[in-house]
């Protein structure tokens, strides 16, 4: 019964990746988005190099359709001219494991 609440209650969360040329509204338009959905941001890093902005994202997506994310992402994306990828940590972790 214990694992069954522990599994219950454990957190999914997904790694956000952004990459393309550094423009205004880049961070605001994927904040907004997430905020939308209801969806907690956990960690966020961003840095620019020379005019190429980057940005890696923890997402907590309990309870959320990771499937409809990566769709509202991917037209985030196209709007705003980046590159944008929507991972299960798990999938993440795993395709970067040592």
């Amino acid at each position: 019964m214990i694992f069954i609440e522990a599994f219950k209650m454990a957190k999914e969360r997904a790694v956000i990746t952004v990459t393309g040329i550094d423009h205004p509204g880049i961070i605001a338009s994927i904040t907004r988005t997430l905020a939308d959905e209801n969806v907690n941001i956990e960690d966020l890093s961003q840095t620019i190099v020379q005019g190429l902005f980057t940005m890696i994202l923890i997402a907590d997506i309990t309870d959320h359709d990771l499937s409809r994310l990566q769709q509202k992402m991917a037209q985030i994306g196209k709007k705003q001219g980046v590159q944008i990828t929507v991972q299960h940590e798990n999938i993440f972790k795993y395709m970067h494991r040592v």
